[in-house]
């Protein structure tokens, strides 16, 4: 190979956003003639097929993320910035971040992910957080840890079912898994920890708008999750929506489930920074892409995985799981390595792998291909497939150890709660209020 060209300047390719898509495409470009900047927000990969697992107390942050530039510390022409782009010029090929620092692109790659969408109702997350980020699932656990501390500070056992309510709203995979999680937490793993308060006395309700659970799996293994969450205690409330809530419990229609425990699994929303694309964009946000991962007009700069709306052949939008954004990911790399220009590209495939979900520490649902499997056998499907794509050996032993230690005994490792337990006045714990049985009056709206 002759000598380089020390004047020439190699193309500048960014990524931003360190999830399954980004760094995908940056390990792809690891020994390619190419300059790689990830922007990241954090600096570390989070695992979010298992977040739901911190939320719940079976495993540890450090368990699920991994630094980023640790990752990438092999790569000579990689770099990370941790921080926040507030703004994309297309026109103009630059990425700035706050305090006007600003990166020129040759490609670049938008892996942005997505956040939990409340359907026009924003005011409902201070109710009931979602699960996207490590500070989202700590935020869960403490939540739910701290309602069984704050049931056994109760004076009487109705004033202490009050905490021991849960609301799952969404019955997705994300929803199915905290609902079997939290169902052990209270029903065994705490069963002999506490001296005044019987947690299976816990009630927890999942609630999904569409006729049946699961609803982008086959009908025959939704079933079977239902059956094996209402085996755990759950109880699942199809084809109903929630129509308000507050930091008493939730409406659905006339009906008042009080509870102080609420988590949201029911939706998705795109991050804004797409807005600055001045690109087409659906109704939750997510940027419309060609069929290259690149948005109209602009054959450089794609959006991948969670950030991105890709009509399959079939005319329906590939879901936002980890596959789709690894498969974009390497495709989009094989682009910018090639130095493909948009009439070669051929039209992006998705190969579906199948999906997987949990239901308890031993039982799960799983279509692979043609094939599906329920109970322990899909659960040791999802175990593995799990461990396999986490990333580094420590992480891999430190999980596999700790849902042997969980499958054995029962017991979860991680129930810290990691800030104080506030007092709450005095009415709400140790006087009964006049009007406990009765659902606060709902808000007047405008």
């Amino acid at each position: 190979m002759g000598a380089k060209d020390p004047a020439k300047k190699r193309p500048q390719v960014i990524i931003i956003g360190g999830g399954f898509g980004g760094l995908t495409v940056a390990k792809s470009l690891g020994w390619v003639d190419v300059d790689v900047l990830i922007i990241d927000k954090t600096n570390h990969h989070l695992f979010q097929p298992l977040l739901y697992q911190v939320a719940s107390a079976a495993l540890s942050p450090a368990d699920i993320a991994y630094p980023i530039r640790e990752i990438v510390s092999d790569q000579s022409n990689t770099s990370v910035v941790m921080a926040e782009v507030t703004k994309i010029d297309t026109e103009k090929k630059e990425v700035w971040l706050a305090h006007d620092n600003v990166f020129p692109y040759d490609y670049l790659v938008i892996a942005v992910g997505a956040r939990h969408s409340y359907f026009g109702h924003d005011e409902w997350e201070e109710y009931a957080p979602g699960v996207k980020s490590l500070q989202d699932a700590l935020k869960i656990r403490n939540k739910i840890l701290t309602a069984f501390e704050k049931a056994e500070r109760c004076k009487t056992k109705e004033e202490a079912l009050k905490h021991l309510n849960f609301v799952i709203v969404g019955g997705g995979p994300t929803g199915v898994e905290i609902a079997g999680a939290i169902a052990e937490i209270a029903h065994q793993t705490m069963l002999k920890n506490f001296r005044k308060i019987d947690t299976e006395d816990t009630k927890i309700y999942l609630i999904e708008g569409a006729p049946h659970i699961l609803s982008a799996y086959p009908k025959r293994l939704a079933t079977k999750a239902h059956k094996a969450l209402e085996k755990l205690g759950v109880e699942i409330i199809t084809g109903t929506h929630v129509t308000d809530m507050n930091d008493q419990g939730v409406y659905l229609g006339d009906r008042f489930i009080q509870a102080d425990n609420i988590v949201w699994a029911a939706g998705n929303k795109a991050s804004p920074l797409l807005k600055t694309l001045n690109t087409e964009l659906k109704k939750t946000g997510h940027a419309i892409v060609n069929s290259d991962w690149s948005i109209p007009g602009h054959p450089e700069t794609f959006v991948i995985g969670d950030a991105a709306y890709f009509e399959a052949e079939d005319g329906r939008p590939l879901p936002g799981i980890s596959p789709v954004a690894i498969q974009g990911g390497r495709y989009v790399a094989d682009v910018i390595m090639n130095k493909l220009p948009p009439e070669k590209r051929s039209p992006f495939k998705y190969f579906d792998k199948g999906s997987l979900a949990t239901i308890g520490r031993a039982h799960a649902v799983a279509r692979i291909g043609n094939f599906e499997f329920s109970g322990f056998f899909a659960w040791l499907i999802w175990v593995f497939i799990h461990i396999a794509y986490l990333i580094g050996f420590r992480s891999r032993f430190t999980v596999m150890m700790q849902w042997g230690f969980l499958y054995f005994t029962g017991r979860r490792g991680a129930r810290l709660i990691n800030k104080a337990v506030k007092d709450d006045p005095p009415h709400k714990d140790v006087v009964a209020s006049e009007k406990a049985e009765e659902p606060p009056a709902k808000k007047d709206k405008e």
